[in-house]
């Protein structure tokens, strides 16, 4: 039995302790928060031990995997800690603040082979990973382009900017669905509330064979949407995360170019099919996470959004960064993305 210990009970630490609770060969042992309303909840709601001391939780002797569902700006010294207490740990979104926090993680898990995983939790939805199949499949054909739209109205956050809170989400889904490496980034942003980051911005990644993906995050939006489109050559892909059932559409829809050089002759004709709704799996996805983890943990094995993940998205939230205080400079990926 894997004792869990979570700290931070505020707006996704419930949910962490709902799953963990129900998963086969875990454990909570403890749940921890410095504001005591929190803890009361998570006495009532599941029986867990509680504790104000994060250091409790990291000492406790029946914790082998800490849980960190803090704000950004805390997760790497609470992850190090953890660590170096000889315990593995599940991150939330995105890992650290920076390239160089996220490496010294992954070197320490690495170093005391201890599991580090990150809560990339979309790529556990049933959604992405029939994406990620489709996609591997080669049915689709060649990859085009990524174009999502994640907006809404608020929630606003004091230490990360909206790239770090939501395109965090569409850049681990393209890391995992695509299995591309990027060549460059670009993003322009502003902030609109006084004393507070960029609350609206706008990111284009440029990959090898003309792939191309353009994020447009937003904290002002009067609507919520959190959808992309995937197009292929041969077919194409609508993911609508907020579609409570029917959260993918594939389109037989395309083009086909006519390669004879004559000018009087059509170059660029278009083909349209049949619309195709995949079945799901409708299993949650931090439920999926959560045995996921578990059994990183028993049988030693990388989890599917490690470390690394973790890292790779982090270089990009950073080089965008970086290209959004330059009004949109394209940042080279192997040059100065470690800003």
């Amino acid at each position: 039995m894997i004792g869990i210990g979570v700290i931070g009970y505020g707006y996704w630490g419930p949910n962490l302790v709902r799953n963990f609770t129900a998963t086969p060969g875990a454990h909570v042992v403890t749940a921890c928060d410095v504001r005591e309303e929190r803890l009361a909840l998570a006495r009532k709601q599941y029986g867990v031990g509680t504790t104000t001391d994060h250091r409790e939780v990291i000492a406790d002797s029946r914790v082998d995997c800490v849980v960190i569902a803090t704000p950004v700006s805390t997760h790497f010294d609470l992850a190090m800690q953890a660590m170096q207490a000889g315990k593995h740990v599940l991150i939330e979104k995105p890992m650290a603040l920076n390239v160089e926090q996220a490496m010294r993680l992954v070197e320490e898990a690495e170093r005391r082979a201890l599991v580090l995983m990150v809560d990339h939790t979309f790529i556990y939805t049933g959604a992405v990973r029939k994406i990620k199949e489709l996609l591997s499949s080669g049915e689709m054909g060649q990859v085009y382009y990524y174009d999502s739209a994640r907006v809404n109205l608020g929630l606003f956050q004091d230490d990360v900017d909206v790239i770090w809170d939501l395109a965090t989400h569409d850049l681990a889904i393209m890391d995992y669905v695509l299995s591309i490496p990027p060549e460059a980034i670009s993003a322009t942003g502003v902030a609109h509330v006084p004393g507070h980051p960029e609350d609206v911005a706008y990111i284009s990644i440029f990959f090898p064979d003309n792939v191309i993906a353009h994020l447009h995050v937003n904290w002002l939006a009067p609507v919520k949407l959190r959808r992309a489109l995937i197009g292929c050559s041969k077919k194409m892909i609508v993911y609508d995360d907020l579609e409570p059932s029917e959260k993918i559409r594939v389109y037989d829809k395309g083009i086909w170019v006519n390669q004879d050089n004559r000018v009087h002759e059509l170059r660029v004709g278009y083909r349209s099919g049949d619309v195709w709704l995949p079945k799901l799996d409708g299993t949650e996805a931090l439920a999926v996470e959560a045995r996921h983890l578990i059994d990183c943990i028993e049988n030693g094995s990388h989890p599917l959004t490690d470390g690394l993940a973790g890292l790779r998205v982090v270089r990009l939230l950073a080089a965008a960064t970086q290209s959004m205080r330059a009004r949109g400079q394209i940042i080279e990926l192997n040059q100065g993305a470690e800003l």
